[in-house]
């Protein structure tokens, strides 16, 4: 959900939302779920990378195109051609790719408003970092003022969908009011931690699940999801 909009979430929670990410096969069957957020995956080293055709989605679910030391001309690319909400940035994106990304969405602007094309400045960035057992915060500060959200994934050797949680207790320590995603290893079991933190100030915007949700990278478990965002 947007950060200026508190009203409830199709995941049921105020303030807080459902990504549900690594579509790749039964996109319709999780669509029916009503998730603020499906995410695709454009890397194509992983598993659950995305090359198809979206069905058609609910109005209140974005589509999250997550990419990984992508060029920009590729960005912008799969943005038109898939009508993205969102582009999550998932490798080692410096800041000032991130302000190029956005200076070349704004650029889009004026094409944009004359064709039938999707209104690119409107596009949000969302910069991934990965936490095992230790982080240190002071990385964020220079991204503050050119992404418009956080997302905190475990680190391991797969560029997500590792299947385990990092630390939570070091997001304790976090210091900036920047809204964020909470992602990594995120499955049933993690049910009662996941009420616990979200009773905290911290501003976590959404909740980030994968693999822990599927039969078999990109095919989702329609069962457990709903348990999952019933429970929460």
């Amino acid at each position: 959900m947007n950060e200026k909009n508190q009203t409830p979430s199709p995941s049921g929670r105020a303030g807080v939302g459902l990504k549900i990410c690594g579509m790749k096969h039964n996109i319709a069957e999780v669509a029916e779920l009503e998730p603020d957020y499906l995410g695709f995956i454009f890397y194509e080293k992983s598993p659950r990378f995305f090359d198809g055709e979206i069905t058609s989605l609910p109005s209140g679910t974005k589509k999250v195109g997550v990419f990984v030391d992508t060029s920009l001309k590729e960005i912008i690319e799969k943005i038109e051609k898939y009508d993205l909400d969102v582009v999550q940035l998932h490798g080692d994106e410096s800041v000032n790719f991130c302000n190029q990304l956005k200076a070349k969405c704004q650029a889009e602007l004026v094409e944009a408003q004359s064709i039938e094309k999707p209104v690119l400045s409107a596009v949000e960035v969302w910069k991934v970092f990965s936490i095992k057992d230790e982080f240190d915060f002071e990385i964020l500060k220079p991204y503050e003022d050119v992404v418009d959200k956080f997302l905190f994934d475990t680190k391991g050797k797969e560029k997500g969908g590792n299947g385990y949680a990092f630390n939570w207790e070091i997001l304790k320590k976090y210091p900036s009011k920047k809204p964020f995603i909470l992602s990594g290893g995120i499955g049933l079991e993690k049910v009662d931690s996941l009420k616990k933190i979200l009773k905290t100030d911290l501003p976590i915007r959404a909740i980030d699940v994968n693999s822990k949700f599927e039969i078999e990278p990109g095919l989702k478990n329609i069962k457990d999801l709903k348990k999952f965002k019933n429970e929460l």
